[in-house]
């Protein structure tokens, strides 16, 4: 059956699936948000702390940096404490990967040809496998190898993929394939480009970033565009945004760009205005305001904030609640796309944030009595 708004539709690149933990990668599963943890993993309670704040955000995977003894002496506890699956990121010593991976984690993020000889590279596969271990593969644009560097003279999206292509090979020579690979850089261009040539030579997962992104703001633009393009493409299978920022602000990000192209819906997703002298309320305040105070909400639902009537009915036609800026401190409600009542400035705030509770509440009340009518009688 075709699309009523074929414009918007999607079509992913088909990979083969893998299990990360309890959460699949790849083929028709949702694309996963992943943040990592920035406190010293040898600080449990720290890195407990960060990892529950970035699973109440919404982050599916969680990677973790596994740099010395210290850090994989205390992973085991962080792991029975995250109620996600934890990926420990490994960089040249292949025994913090066996203790990584012997203490419970989902996922080791190695470069195979950066640990060492091939038997430290079969002693890796065969703790992963061991362990049910996935791997990420992780080539970065700053840390190519030598031969790749001398061979192109510079990062380019041929190198990326050809390193990849050689760490892909030394784990397909011990005969393990639950991987997944990402071919970063901070250029968006040269990222992108490596992506889509690795997307045409493989069938696995791909784990999307563009790296040394940056702060906030300007992160979150090169991320959206970089990433944007590739998922707009139907190319890749979970992402991370890398901020120079909290990992929780990396989650949220994340989950806006999916949201954006209509791949996950978490939360409440607001359709405002850039505000002007029409406006019936402040407009940038309001927003501000609502998105703090709705922060907690998981249900997926829309609400539009317009300031004056121009757009406002309009928008709010295709949101769940519409909020429309009137004169005299007395603005307009639609609930459903359908005009209900008005609310005065005083009162604005509290009762739209009552209201969108009230309708997530609604939503997972239906979700849940679907769910039970489906279940087979005993």
């Amino acid at each position: 059956m075709s699309s009523i708004r074929p414009w918007r539709h999607i079509a992913r690149r088909k990979s083969r699936q893998i299990m990360v933990g309890s959460v699949p990668v790849g083929g028709d599963a949702p694309i996963t948000v992943q943040t990592m943890t920035n406190t010293l993993t040898s600080d449990a309670v720290a890195t407990i702390d960060q990892i529950r704040r970035c699973e109440d955000a919404g982050a599916d995977l969680i990677r973790v940096s596994c740099p010395d003894e210290a850090s994989t002496a205390a992973f085991g506890k962080i792991v029975k404490a995250a109620r996600v699956p934890l990926i420990a990121d490994i960089h040249f010593h292949y025994k913090r990967a066996l203790e990584a991976a012997d203490a419970g984690a989902a996922c080791l993020r190695i470069n195979p040809g950066n640990i060492g000889s091939s038997d430290r590279v079969a002693e890796v596969v065969r703790a992963a496998k061991a362990n049910g271990c996935a791997i990420r593969i992780g080539v970065n644009a700053g840390s190519l190898e030598k031969d790749l560097l001398e061979k192109y003279g510079e990062p380019c999206p041929e190198a990326l993929v050809e390193s990849a292509l050689d760490h892909i090979k030394l784990l397909q020579d011990h005969d393990f394939h639950e991987y997944k690979v990402a071919v970063k850089a901070s250029d968006v261009f040269l990222a992108v480009a490596a992506y889509m040539g690795l997307a045409e030579a493989v069938d696995c997962p791909l784990h999307l970033g563009i790296t040394e992104a940056g702060g906030l703001i300007g992160g979150t633009v090169k991320s959206s565009i970089g990433i944007g393009n590739l998922l707009w493409a139907g190319i890749g299978d979970t992402l991370r945004v890398s901020l120079s920022a909290e990992p929780e602000e990396e989650v949220r990000v994340g989950f806006e760009i999916l949201k954006s192209l209509g791949l996950r819906t978490r939360g409440v997703r607001v359709v405002s205005c850039p505000s002007c002298a029409r406006q019936g309320f402040d407009v940038i305040r309001t927003v501000e305001a609502l998105e703090s105070r709705l922060s907690h909400i998981k249900t997926p639902l829309s609400l539009s904030v317009l300031g004056c009537v121009v757009n406002g009915p309009g928008e709010a036609r295709e949101t769940d609640i519409g909020l429309t800026g009137g004169g005299n401190g007395k603005h307009m409600v639609y609930l459903s796309g359908v005009t209900d009542h008005t609310v005065q400035s005083a009162e604005m705030l509290d009762h739209i944030v009552a209201l969108v509770e009230a309708k997530a509440a609604e939503i997972e009340g239906q979700t849940t009595d679907a769910g039970q009518a489906t279940e087979p009688a005993e």
